[in-house]
């Protein structure tokens, strides 16, 4: 015999006509313990096979079974070992199966007297476990299988069961004979007495009456240990999204969060959470729970598309009523048809505008949006906070029937809604304080660096100025020569003064926020040749290095502010310069990694940088040789500001150098325009530089 046989599947083969019933625990338990108790309370040495499933199970019964042992010594109980559980004759025969044996997943009683016979085969449901919310729960594990007083039935489990335990302990060959002699053979020759008795035992109608009691009992508990179950599952919900807020107040943490949550928590298809404003025209979806189903194909992902909300009629129905709204079938729903969405939700927008194509692309129904997306039914859910829209939550079910929501899962998306609702307005209100805390930082920091440059940068030409006006006032008869050297002293300390000023008010400025920047197309090469226009009105030929230009003529356009790309681009090649002497060379190069940035380089063969130095000399005021003992002039500022005008437009700045006497090159990045540039002259360009 093959362990692994139902013992079930075995009865139901020899006996095609039985019928299988669904049993809850509670209800085997019950006839179990009647069917135990008619053994207590007979006189007779019925025959008893019992199958606990498991040891622990076992243990719970053990002490009823000890008392049946007092009335037959024709007693089985057979369980998978968990512990200590073995194959023993002490007080009853137990019989330890294998776990793998099918006997694990059932459940088995057989008694079968003289007077009367019954017995319960079934079977565990496993797939109903799996799939109960409540699986945890004994109370709500389901069998399937038969139970009846019928006496054939029962001798033929009970010769099943003796050949499953004769497979187990075959040195009980003898007294298994002997119970399939005594209980399994012909009652026919039984006296009339017993067979009167016999068959005046009616119990089915008390008994059923029983099994519908404790069934519709079972099925009341489990309705109630659903709904604890959806009270659990929300607060749950709701604790996890508070808990997000608590840790951070990041809205795209608390948003994150509360998408994967609700999502996995109604079992949804699809669950997307964005933020808009009721005047928004589009949206793009940053956050996204996507159901993954196995052997099905994957729905496509929204995350990263562009969402219409302005020609969107259901989210205009949203903000005028500020209420949810629920459309149970797409394909029919009439809302969709006369809806119409952009066609910038498709990937068709990104090929038409990466070719130029500058015509205007038609619009079409949000019903295809639906289709392509396969969403059947969709919930959208408002963000409000006092009246105020927020944001949206939408849920989408993509499967091919309609999908109806209950008022418990509305409940619990409206509450979630709130709840993230009033944690965006906590996360807005937190970054508005950190904004102002940073500006105060920044002022904190030009308050400290307006006394070191009064403390340092300012005294040393202040006294120069001084030493030489108090020379040309105290001595009138000084010589021509010596009185325009003075002059002229004076007039470059002056000088030096003027631009440490202007590039400490520049930096303070950027540091602060409080420039405005204006974005536009420009190209690259007309920047390089503006700034150095403004290299070369500064300094003589003979003292500039030979500066090489590598932009091709076909680069790209950039986008960003001209004015501060001028002067990034001035104040890299002024630094080269300073650094490089007349027989050096200083290049301008470009690169592209066909993404979507422009890198920019400044290489010169000058002094070089020690590595340990490449971040420090983006510091205010740095100079490798000192603030206070500087030979290559400047304010010391420069580079400085250059962090962040690159910072500004949302770019990255770096140095590298092979080290002292190596040359340096600076690095830094400036977004590519998707867009041509406007035509603009000459003069208008040279505007932008910042003499």
């Amino acid at each position: 015999m093959n362990i692994t046989t139902s013992v079930l599947a075995s009865l139901l083969q020899a006996m095609p006509q039985l019928r299988q019933q669904v049993y809850f625990k509670t209800s085997l338990t019950a006839l179990s313990h009647a069917m135990e108790d008619q053994v207590l309370a007979g006189s007779d040495q019925p025959l008893v096979i019992a199958n606990f499933q498991r040891e622990r199970f076992y243990r719970q019964e053990a002490h009823r079974y000890r008392r049946i042992a007092e009335r037959t010594s024709q007693l089985y109980v057979l369980a998978a070992p968990d512990t200590d559980f073995k194959n023993s004759s002490d007080v009853y025969e137990t019989v330890a199966f294998d776990p793998e044996d099918g006997l694990s997943q059932e459940w088995h009683l057989v008694v079968i007297g003289q007077n009367y016979a019954n017995c319960l085969i079934c079977r565990e449901r496993l797939a109903q476990v799996v799939e109960s919310p409540n699986s945890e729960m004994d109370t709500s594990r389901r069998f399937e299988g038969i139970w009846t007083f019928d006496r054939t039935v029962s001798q033929k489990a009970a010769e099943l069961l003796l050949n499953r335990i004769e497979v187990y302990r075959p040195e009980l060959a003898a007294k298994l004979l002997e119970a399939k002699s005594r209980y399994l053979g012909d009652f026919s020759r039984r006296d009339s007495a017993a067979q009167s008795f016999s068959e005046s035992l009616n119990p089915d109608p008390f008994v059923h009456r029983l099994v519908t009691y404790l069934q519709a009992g079972q099925y009341k508990l489990l309705k109630a240990y659903r709904s604890i179950s959806a009270q659990e599952q929300k607060e749950r919900l709701v604790n996890s999204i508070t808990a997000a807020i608590r840790r951070s107040l990041n809205p795209t943490e608390i948003l994150e969060v509360a998408v994967q949550e609700l999502g996995q928590a109604l079992g949804s298809c699809r669950c997307v959470i964005y933020c808009c404003k009721a005047t928004d025209a589009t949206t793009t979806i940053s956050h996204e729970f996507l159901k993954l189903r196995e052997g099905e194909v994957q729905l496509a992902p929204t995350r990263g598309q562009t969402w219409p909300l302005q020609d969107n009629g259901l989210f205009q129905e949203v903000v005028q009523h500020q209420e949810p709204v629920y459309v149970e079938n797409t394909q029919d729903d009439p809302r969709l048809n006369q809806a119409k969405a952009s066609r910038s939700t498709l990937p068709e927008r990104r090929t038409a505008k990466s070719k130029g194509n500058k015509r205007p692309l038609p619009s079409i129904s949000l019903k295809d949006v639906m289709q392509q997306f396969s969403i059947r039914s969709l919930l959208m859910v408002p963000m409000l906070y006092q009246g105020q829209l927020l944001g949206m939550v939408e849920l989408h079910h993509c499967g091919e029937q309609p999908y109806q929501w209950q008022e418990d899962e509305l409940a619990l998306v409206e509450a979630i809604a709130t709840q993230v609702g009033v944690a965006l307005i906590q996360a807005q209100a937190y970054a508005n304080l950190e904004d102002l805390n940073q500006q105060l930082e920044a002022l904190d920091r030009t308050r400290s660096n307006l006394v070191a440059i009064t403390g340092h940068e300012l005294r040393t030409p202040l006294s120069t100025i001084q030493v030489c006006l108090e020379s040309l006032a105290s001595e009138p008869d000084m010589p021509p020569e010596l009185r325009q050297i003075m002059l002229n002293t004076a007039l470059t300390d002056a000088e030096r003064m003027r631009k440490l000023i202007q590039d400490f008010l520049t930096l303070s400025r950027l540091e602060s926020g409080r420039v405005q920047w204006h974005p536009e197309p420009l190209s690259l090469q007309e920047c390089v040749e503006l700034a150095l226009s403004n290299i070369r009105a500064r300094r003589s030929v003979s003292e500039l290095p030979q500066i090489t230009v590598q932009v091709p003529e076909d680069l790209p356009l950039v986008r960003a502010d001209g004015e501060w790309l001028v002067e990034a681009l001035a104040k890299l090649l002024d630094n080269a310069c300073k650094f490089t002497n007349p027989q050096g060379e200083v290049i301008i190069g470009t690169q592209t990694n066909g993404g979507s940035m422009l890198e920019v380089t400044v290489a010169d063969t000058g002094r070089g940088i020690e590595p340990n130095r490449l971040e420090d000399v983006f510091d205010r005021f740095y100079q490798e040789e000192g603030a206070l003992r500087r030979t290559a002039g400047g304010t010391g500022l420069g580079l400085a500001i250059c962090r962040q005008i690159v910072k500004g437009w949302g770019g990255k700045i770096w140095a590298d150098s092979g080290g002292k006497d190596q040359g340096s090159q600076f690095h830094f990045t400036v977004p590519i325009s998707s867009r041509p540039a406007e035509p603009q002259s000459k003069t208008e360009r040279g505007l932008w530089s910042k003499n």
